[in-house]
């Protein structure tokens, strides 16, 4: 069976070209292709298929060669990379951690990526209507825009705070490099005091001492304990040594954040914040207004810049004295800490979340790439340059953290420090300790900027693109219009997060929005692309994009490998959570359960939306509803007629017969039924067209059925009319002739 595709103006239209039987068991072949071009296709269904060619309407692309790989390497290397990677691996064992590290990229980071850009790029849609794949899971197209939208809204507060110090930094004197500030506290010290091993230990003898004094409080007051003032005195020496306030602590929480006690008391808007927030969702919006026209070229700064900063700090950082030392206590491997499970856990969470699976971003940027674009070339590339990232970010960040152990005489492991803190506070403070302190702090946050803006362009695009796919005729010609609203609709739910309490709710949403959604939407992701859309076919939807077939490692990868793996991240991350904290700030009821909801707005989707896709199916049993939603959609497939074409030549009968039950809104098992029966009271003459125009031979028209019986109507046709017959070269019944 072979088909032949024209595209009108408003349908492309699919032919069966194959040659068909007449009644006599002889072949006839369709002798006119003029003929077929002016056939219009049946409202009843025929095999004349009707697909939507919404799709097919010039949609962007990216306009240069690198785009799309710049493009993805500035979302994958985000803030995770400068201030979480080092951390984890100074703490999980040094350079021991790489080795789970790359374990778990090769079994889940490579092959996810690679499947979520492939089957961007095959149907060239976001991450919605890519759903056609199976539409019964539409819901997890949701939930990843859900969740890029919530990350999106906290996303920007950090470049907020960032703006904020970048200007701080243009000052003579760095605000957070002394003390005598109206924000600090008589406890503001610009040196962290040193305690060493032996005031530890004796500190300690002391606090226990005094402990057990006062549990014994009777006795204690009717001793001749003389020394007690001693005690006394050597505690408050302690308190002074070890109740200080570093100047960079008080500068961010006292002046950049002015945090109130907790998230019961909210306190007032921040207006510098309040500006750099602006400030912030401008930007956003000059470089997304035009989509990935205008993205596409903003990205050759923001994606190269990072890199050229970490190389200019890191040689200024390899010359400090003291760097050497930081460099060791990064990558010295500590092997018997590969026996901790809790090691393994955190670099399968780690891969998980630096790639940037199950947000959505990357198949919307790849969506905009050509058909033939290399996708497993791109697949390859970015997950390894962004890992390499991580390890090369740790070397800037405890090579100057080396320096600073050095300058003030703290052990690394006091300071070292992960999240805001470590960008925020520890690295400012070191960068303080510079000559030229001013230049140094100005390109570090110029680098946060550039990293935080192409992760917020990913997230951003995503829920941009979702929408204008879903809904083109009403959203595709407004796109800057569509993307100023939304920017305004982010920008105004970032508001309480500019309160001096706001802190406290970029805790929650931080803690529960992508903390165990997006392994459930990757696991499911995986599973029905794998197992139910079907992996070989998966497999030859790439081959027709790159021109030959992927090896098998993919294959176990997607089917067995990865998924197991996707749920070993869920569970570990799900045993190891608790109770959103900040600091030794405990929240109360209301406000986790808060974060719990938030957390599951992105998973509830999967299931209503599902529930509600089988309830607007008008026939079929439950299981025949079920059996449809699952099998792809009539319209699904690549963009571009000669892509489709190639397409659907490559199906198995398996697959041809799915994808013609599909344009018969059925279920394959009800289409094989109904065709069975139906195959001896349908007429399978060649096409002919002729020009009716009479109500009455309008009503002929509507009996004849191209050639082939491939589609089926869904009722039994009526028996072809003796018109019909003699038009295809039949006698008619009771012929003399």
């Amino acid at each position: 069976m072979t088909y032949q595709m024209k595209q009108d103006d408003e349908k492309i239209v699919v032919f069966d070209t194959t040659p068909t039987v007449a009644a006599s068991g002889t072949a006839v072949d369709d002798d006119t292709d003029a003929k077929k071009q002016d056939l219009e296709p049946s409202e009843a269904g025929s095999s004349v298929t009707s697909i939507e060619s919404d799709d097919l309407k010039e949609r962007e692309n990216w306009t240069g060669r690198l785009d799309f790989l710049l493009s993805c390497i500035g979302f994958a290397v985000g803030l995770g990379n400068i201030w979480r990677f080092p951390y984890l691996c100074y703490k999980s064992g040094g350079g021991a951690f790489l080795v789970p590290y790359i374990i778990f990229l090769i079994l889940c980071g490579l092959p996810l990526f690679f499947m979520e850009i492939s089957y961007g790029q095959f149907a060239s849609l976001s991450p919605i209507t890519v759903w056609r794949i199976s539409p019964l899971f539409k819901g997890i197209g949701y939930g990843m825009v859900i969740i890029s939208g919530i990350v999106c809204v906290y996303y920007n507060i950090i470049i907020t705070w960032t703006f904020y110090y970048l200007f701080m930094s243009m000052r003579k004197v760095l605000p957070w490099s002394v003390c005598g500030q109206s924000w600090n506290s008589p406890d503001c010290v610009v040196e962290r005091p040193v305690i060493n091993e032996t005031e530890a230990l004796e500190t300690t003898s002391l606090f226990e001492n005094a402990t057990f004094a006062l549990d014994n409080s009777t006795s204690f007051a009717n001793s001749s304990f003389v020394n007690s003032s001693v005690i006394v005195g050597n505690m408050s020496a302690l308190v002074n040594k070890t109740m200080f306030s570093p100047a960079s602590q008080e500068f961010w929480e006292n002046n950049v954040l002015e945090k109130t006690s907790g998230i019961e008391d909210f306190g007032g808007i921040r207006w510098p914040l309040f500006g750099c927030l602006v400030l912030a969702w401008t930007i956003v919006f000059l470089c997304l207004c035009k989509g990935v026209k205008s993205s596409g070229k903003v990205v050759y700064v923001t994606a190269t810049f990072p890199y050229l900063v970490l190389l200019i700090l890191l040689v200024r950082g390899v010359t400090l004295p003291g760097a050497a030392e930081g460099i060791k206590f990064y990558l010295i491997p500590r092997w018997e800490k590969l026996a901790t499970f809790k090691v393994w856990g955190d670099a399968a969470v780690q891969i998980f979340y630096s790639v940037g699976m199950a947000w959505g971003s990357l198949i919307t940027m790849a969506s905009y790439n050509k058909f033939s674009n290399n996708v497993q070339r791109d697949a390859l590339i970015v997950p390894i340059l962004n890992c390499s990232t991580s390890i090369f970010a740790g070397l800037v960040i405890f090579s100057v953290l080396g320096f600073m152990s050095h300058t003030t005489g703290v052990p690394i492991d006091k300071v070292v420090t992960q999240g805001p803190g470590l960008t925020f506070v520890v690295y400012p403070e070191a960068v303080a300790k510079m000559p030229l302190s001013q230049l140094w702090a100005i390109l570090f946050f110029l680098m946060i900027f550039t990293i935080g803006l192409d992760s917020q362009f990913g997230m951003f695009e995503t829920m941009t693109s979702a929408f204008i796919d879903e809904y083109p005729q009403l959203l595709r010609k407004k796109k800057i219009l569509f993307t100023a609203f939304m920017c305004f609709i982010e920008f105004v739910l970032g508001i309480p997060i500019v309160f001096q309490g706001g802190a406290y709710l970029l805790q929650i949403m931080d803690w529960y929005c992508a903390t165990f959604s997006l392994m459930l939407l990757s696991f499911s992701e995986c599973m029905v692309i794998s197992w139910i859309y079907g992996v070989d076919r998966f497999l030859k939807d790439i081959e027709l994009m790159i021109g030959y077939k992927p090896s098998v490692f993919w294959k176990i990868m997607w089917k067995f490998v990865t998924p197991a793996v996707v749920l070993f991240i869920w569970l570990f991350s799900v045993s190891q959570l608790e109770p959103v904290t900040y600091g030794d700030y405990e929240y109360p009821t209301w406000a986790i359960t808060f974060g719990w909801l938030l957390g599951l707005c992105s998973i509830i989707p999967v299931p209503i939306l599902a529930i509600h896709a089988i309830y607007k199916e008008e026939t079929g049993t439950l299981f025949q509803r079920i059996r449809k939603l699952v099998e792809p959609a009539a319209n699904w497939g690549p963009s571009q007629m000669e892509d489709k074409m190639r397409y659907i030549e490559s199906m198995t009968s398996f697959e041809r017969e799915r994808f013609e039950a599909a344009q018969q809104n059925v279920d394959r098992q009800r289409y094989l039924v109904m065709r069975n029966m139906n195959s001896s009271a349908i007429y399978k003459g060649p096409v002919t067209t002729i020009n009716l125009d009479t109500a009455e031979e309008s009503a002929v028209r509507e009996q004849m059925l191209p050639a082939g019986a491939a589609n089926y109507p869904f009722s039994a046709p009526t028996e072809p009319s003796h018109l019909t017959n003699l038009l295809n070269g039949e006698k008619p019944p009771n012929s003399i002739c």
